[in-house]
């Protein structure tokens, strides 16, 4: 199980870090999903790289996903979460 409340909303921004990470190599795991993610964002593969501990550029990550709800949803049951978690994880970064 991961770190989130029982309403699937992570706990802490540091959980929220997390489900982003996991849903980074998720994301990544693909690469025409990596390719347009990196076209939608607007990142490269150095800067997301650099940017991994960096929660503008993860919540960029949730905010891809949350775009396209074939992905999120896909992404959500991959990292055993909820899609409203993932939302929820970028709402955090976002603040």
């Amino acid at each position: 199980m991961r770190p989130q409340d029982p309403n699937g909303k992570p706990d802490s921004r540091e959980e929220a870090m997390l489900l982003a990470l996991l849903a980074l190599g998720w994301t990544v795991s693909d690469g025409a999903r990596a390719d347009r993610l990196l076209a939608l964002t607007g990142l490269d593969a150095a800067a997301l790289r650099e940017g991994v501990d960096r929660p503008a550029v993860l919540a960029a990550v949730l905010g891809f996903l949350a775009d396209h709800e074939p992905d999120l949803i896909a992404c959500a049951a991959a990292i055993d979460t909820s899609p409203a978690a993932l939302i929820a994880a970028q709402e955090m970064l976002t603040r």
